[in-house]
């Protein structure tokens, strides 16, 4: 929902579309002949699925990438009708609705049969993406098996059942792009490739390149990359910037001061203490915690406010931190920061960015802007058009 024409929610995060399709368009040009996947799992990696999906394919996107089956009926029960590729299954999932709604299933073995049976029921083939652990190690069918789970569809391809669209499988250490096992890993898949069509399987795509290896690896790109993290404009590598890499932070996180009080030296900060002020001082207090999905452990992570950047101090709580503005003589006055605009993170022009408070937690800038929570409201904006 766009609030521009109203009042600002009272803690927000703002996602520029314009950014979306940005990253998309510099991303697709450098995967070129490759098409692009944009992955809008994990509701669009916090930044709203559908709406990030639509910029992407506005923006030249063909294909959309989720990891759940209920992730791919929320697309198409917005009116999305571009080719979905949903991976991640269990024995619960709707393999049923995925068929009905035209939906790719990856398939790394034990889905199969139920596959089958869903399609069987209906009367409509499956589409199918085979995957092939090439050495993550997590889903992805054994190479040893490879073969024999050929088989075994292409049989059902034979009873018309469904219908093999791709092979793919994932990256382990693309965001260390020289490492030799990106070599061993698409070697592996060129092999598994090579059995396929040796096989008989006429494939549509090929697929394995995450953001990192669409970035550093061509020799990853194949007919299709799935770009996640990219899609929303943050870096994959380490000592990297997204502003170096060409992309767009898409999503930035606001709020205001709620409060403002002066307190002397040695008072207290927060649960258990942990922060004393070392002289009078000038308090403010941020009210979004861990319940908005900031990281408890982020002590230290910086925000803007007024242009300057201040630290977190003392232990962040479930709705609110608080700030040391180490100057006193501001409350009740017109240079009081009461009620000004706080920037969590950003884009980085200026402002913290989601790799700023990955560092600060210790994670990752995938964790940070994912993990923000529901009771933030999204707001979408498109600076192409407000430019």
């Amino acid at each position: 929902m766009d609030f521009s024409a109203g009042p600002l929610p009272e803690r927000r995060v703002d996602i520029d579309l314009a950014a979306i399709r940005h990253n998309v368009r510099h991303i697709a040009d450098i995967a070129s002949p490759a098409r692009v996947m944009a992955v809008v799992k994990a509701d669009g990696y916090g930044h709203g699925a559908v709406p990030v999906a639509k910029a992407a394919l506005e923006a030249g996107a063909t294909w959309l990438g989720v990891a759940h089956i209920s992730e791919a009926v929320e697309l198409r029960r917005a009116g999305i009708d571009a080719p979905v590729l949903a991976w991640l299954h269990t024995e619960s999932s709707d393999f049923a609705a995925a068929i009905e709604l035209g939906v790719d299933l990856g398939v790394s073995g034990w889905e199969l049969a139920h596959v089958v049976a869903e399609a069987r029921r209906l009367e409509r083939p499956a589409r199918v993406h085979l995957k092939i652990d090439t050495g993550l190690g997590r889903n992805g069918c054994p190479p040893e098996k490879w073969e024999s789970l050929l088989g075994q569809t292409l049989q059902h391809q034979e009873e018309g059942l469904l219908r093999v669209v791709g092979v793919f499988s994932h990256l382990a250490v693309a965001d260390e792009p020289h490492r030799a096992e990106n070599d061993e890993q698409i070697q592996r898949f060129r092999d598994a490739v090579a059995v396929a069509e040796d096989a008989g399987v006429d494939l549509e795509v090929r697929h394995l390149a995450n953001t990192p290896g669409t970035l550093s690896r061509p020799d990853a790109h194949f007919d299709l990359v799935r770009i996640g993290l990219g899609l929303y404009g943050l870096s994959p590598f380490e000592g990297q910037s997204s502003i170096e890499l060409g992309l767009r932070p898409a999503m930035s996180f606001r709020t205001t001061v709620a409060n403002c009080k002066e307190v002397p030296a040695g008072h207290g900060v927060s649960y258990g203490f942990a922060y004393r002020t070392e002289k009078r001082t000038t308090l403010g207090l941020i009210p979004v915690g861990y319940g908005d999905g900031i990281p408890r452990i982020a002590v230290g992570a910086p925000v803007t406010i007024d242009g300057r950047i201040y630290p977190v101090v003392g232990r962040i709580a479930m709705d609110q931190f608080v700030v040391d503005f180490e100057a006193t003589g501001l409350v009740d006055t017109e240079e009081s920061p009461l009620g000004h605009e706080v920037v969590i993170f950003g884009d980085g022009n200026g402002t913290p960015t989601a790799d700023d408070w990955a560092r600060a937690s210790g994670s990752i800038n995938y964790e940070v802007v994912t993990r923000i929570s529901p009771r933030v409201t999204r707001r979408y904006v498109d600076s192409e058009a407000t430019s």
